[in-house]
């Protein structure tokens, strides 16, 4: 698809492209002829969302504030603005001025405000003052309501018509929102903006302040209940410790562990001295033979009932001691009674000097002493078990209360946690609520000069529109033209070869002759050397054969003038031709040329009627036109003697067929051609009909010599 077509498309249409948008243009200009100028006030709202001037209580967050978070909020409140309650309070504050003031209204009057009545009128305003007072929209169930809606709709004062020309946005990346409306009235346009403003800020005031209200009532109720909520599990904790006799548990757990740690270090020191004195006694034990153990234990047995006794008393002490957990009280009666052991094993140790164990004195009273040690040892480390048993088990005693303390101050430290939160949220909105930032109109509206006029910029867009419009049409022509132009578009879409291509030239007359006249060189001159180029083509292709079938997928596509041409064309280089018009259907060689001789007469196997021709006698061999087909006429055998005997005769056989929708009547003729030659008109689709017909020329294989491309609107040779 190559744009040249699309270029030659656009200049075919030249005509369409300059009129249309001319009318489209003076169109134009009619319609905007009458337009009304346009004015367009604006004004804007300050919202204190990031300006920093305004935050000083909460500069934090504010610092903090994200662009998506701002962005959210400038969006939420153009939206409000932009409400059908706001935007119907405008739309009842005009029609309550030109319901009060008829002399001065922002619009000219409707037909169904102009046919009013008076009392109409006056019960129209005090329905919508009402309406205003009481911030209330419209009920459009209420067939009143809806009557008063249609005076509305017919002003083009309703919330509707109202949103066309109002324009809301943020300045940028400010803090201001603008708004803007244009209409034919100055006084209008600033009116819809100022009131506009002054409604949203009363609406959103108001809003905010009966938000902060409510959030403050209610996070001061929860405030209460968290409160009491932590009372409670404050005095459930508190009457748990007085009921269980529990001062501090922690404090009592770890006076406990520690006299638990220091008992568990004396019973150490206990056991390693009951070791300690029973080695020692053991070897002592072992420097006495049998005889001096026996007079030993006999001589000592008064004196160590003394000493047991005294032993008794001091274990007692000592258990006492311990028990008290080492009060030094104690202290003063165990040193004594540690002095009177002394004392008393040292007069035992006396009784010896006239014995035979004098000698072994010393090793008397070492293990005496010894054993007293030992005893004093095993006792105290008795009490000492006793003890750690004691503090073991009170110990242990003290483990649920500490389960159920640790459940109580869980609980109490939710409650905290959840009092604090609430407390915070309190402070924080009781805040806000006491300085709140308040949206200000920091540019009112004025009227003001009318716009520069657009009708000038109207027309000429109508025309570049129009313009490009029909531009795009014949594009789209272009693009989903599925037609064959080009002879290598037809060789690429039916893969079979080309031999050349024609040009159209005009009228329908089969007179060749003039084709080579003088008078018509100029006009038919590119005709004439296109068909010499395919005229040599097919001699190619022959090489050395003479019988051509000419034909094509549909009727119409100037393969009879193209036989014809070809004919005289062979004719004028001194050839023998012979023209057969082989179209049963319609013989348009024969109503043209009027031959003497028919093929049904010189092909019709009749030998008592035997017709002999030349190329003296006739060069055009025609047919009646009646219904039948070749081998109706004659045998295949008899049709090829026939045409052996015509090549014998002729240097050139040119056959005009039927076209292939024919299909048998044209398939025959190609059986005793040695090349065919399609036709196709430039310009036409390749249809999905034609295509088996496009099969069937590939299965001819090199007896198809190629097509002719006919009718190509060029007008220059193609290289």
């Amino acid at each position: 698809m190559e744009l040249s077509f699309f270029f030659k498309l656009i200049k075919k249409y030249r005509l369409i492209l300059i009129f249309i948008p001319l009318i489209t243009g003076i169109g134009t200009f009619f319609l905007v002829k009458k337009l009304p100028d346009t004015y367009i006030s604006h004004a804007q709202i300050a919202t204190g969302i990031i300006d920093a001037s305004r935050h000083l209580l909460d500069k934090d967050a504010n610092a903090s504030m994200q662009a998506q978070q701002a962005f959210s909020e400038f969006s939420n409140l153009m939206a409000i603005m932009k409400l059908k309650r706001i935007v119907s309070q405008v739309s009842y504050s005009l029609i309550i001025h030109d319901l009060k003031y008829p002399a001065y209204p922002y619009s000219k009057p409707s037909k169904m405000l102009a046919e009013m009545a008076e009392y109409e009128r006056d019960a129209a305003l005090k329905f919508f003052e009402y309406k205003f007072n009481h911030f209330e929209p419209l009920q459009l169930y209420n067939k009143q309501e809806l009557v008063m809606n249609d005076l509305l709709h017919s002003m083009k004062y309703d919330d509707a018509s109202l949103r066309k020309n109002l324009i809301i946005y943020r300045d940028e990346d400010s803090d201001f929102i603008t708004i803007t409306y244009d209409s034919a009235n100055p006084q209008l346009s600033a009116d819809v903006v100022n009131i506009l403003c002054t409604q949203f800020i009363n609406y959103y005031t108001q809003a905010v302040k009966k938000n902060q209200s409510n959030a403050v009532s209610f996070l001061s109720d929860l405030l209460v209940q968290k409160r009491t909520a932590l009372r409670e599990k404050t005095a459930q904790l508190q009457q748990y410790k007085i009921d269980n006799g529990i001062i501090n548990l922690e404090e009592q757990s770890r006076a406990i562990f520690s006299q638990i740690i220091s008992y568990n270090d004396k019973k150490q020191d206990a056991e390693k001295e009951i070791a300690s004195y029973d080695g020692t006694l053991k070897k002592i034990d072992s420097r006495f033979d049998p005889g001096d153990r026996k007079y030993f234990e006999s001589v000592s047995s008064k004196i160590n009932q003394t000493i047991t006794a005294t032993q008794d008393e001091l274990h007692n002490t000592q258990n006492r001691y311990i028990r008290s957990n080492y009060d030094p009280k104690y202290k003063p009666a165990l040193d004594s009674l540690q002095k009177s052991l002394s004392a008393q094993i040292n007069i035992s140790s006396d009784q010896y000097i006239t014995n035979p164990l004098t000698h072994k004195d010393e090793l008397v009273k070492q293990k005496l002493g010894l054993e007293i040690a030992r005893d004093l040892a095993k006792y105290g480390l008795q009490s000492i078990n006793a003890e750690l048993a004691k503090l073991n088990a009170k110990f242990a005693s003290l483990v649920p209360f500490d389960a159920k303390v640790k459940t109580y101050d869980f609980d109490i430290n939710i409650a905290s946690q959840e009092y604090l939160d609430v407390l915070n949220k309190y402070n924080a909105t009781n805040l806000k609520s006491n300085f709140n930032i308040e949206l200000i109109q920091v540019e009112k509206a004025e009227p003001e000069a009318p716009q520069p006029s657009k009708k000038m910029l109207l027309i000429v867009i109508s025309v570049v529109v129009t313009l490009f419009g029909c531009v795009f049409v014949l594009f789209l022509m272009f693009y989903f033209d599925n037609t064959i132009k080009e002879p290598a578009e037809l060789v690429n879409k039916t893969q079979l070869p080309l031999l050349g291509y024609l040009n159209r030239i005009p009228g329908t007359d089969l007179d060749l002759r003039k084709l080579w006249d003088i008078e018509n060189r100029d006009k038919m001159q590119q005709y004439k050397d296109l068909l010499r180029s395919v005229r040599f083509e097919i001699d190619q292709e022959l090489r050395g054969e003479k019988i051509v079938a000419v034909t094509s997928l549909s009727a119409h596509e100037g393969k009879t003038l193209f036989a014809a041409s070809l004919a005289y064309s062979y004719a004028m280089i001194n050839k023998k031709v012979l023209l057969i018009d082989g179209n049963f259907e319609r013989p348009d060689l024969t109503n043209a040329l009027h031959p003497l001789l028919f093929l049904e007469d010189y092909f019709k196997d009749n030998p008592h009627s035997s017709i002999e021709i030349n190329s003296s006698v006739a060069t055009t061999l025609g047919n009646h036109g009646n219904d039948v087909t070749l081998l109706e006429i004659a045998d295949e055998a008899f049709i090829k003697n026939r045409f052996d005997d015509l090549k014998s005769k002729y240097d050139i056989i040119i056959i005009d067929t039927a076209p292939l929708t024919a299909l048998n009547k044209s398939k025959e003729w190609l059986l005793f051609a040695n090349k065919t030659i399609a036709i196709f008109e430039a310009n036409k689709e390749l249809t999905n009909a034609q295509k088996p017909h496009l099969v069937f020329l590939k299965t001819l294989g090199s007896k198809f010599g190629g097509w002719v491309l006919n009718k190509t609107t060029a007008n220059k040779k193609r290289t």
